[in-house]
């Protein structure tokens, strides 16, 4: 079974984890979880697509205990 790609954190990503403050909510994430948004939010095709995840993420960081909108547990 091939691994799975590691993706790196493209800047406009950077910007907003640092903007809305949730840098600290993402780093404390499982590596996995941190490629799967990372993979899942560049590879939209569309912009508004690419917004619409990112915007899901930035609110998932800022909540807690949510990821891929299903119920996450530290």
């Amino acid at each position: 079974m091939p691994a799975h790609p590691r993706y790196e954190m493209p800047d406009f990503f950077r910007d907003a984890l640092t903007t809305h403050g949730v840098m600290d909510a993402y780093n404390a994430r499982p590596a996995y979880q941190q490629n799967d948004y990372i993979g899942w939010i560049t590879r939209a095709k569309l912009e508004a697509t690419k917004q619409k995840r990112l915007n899901q993420m930035l609110d998932e960081l800022k909540k807690g205990g949510v990821y891929m909108k299903m119920k996450w547990n530290r």
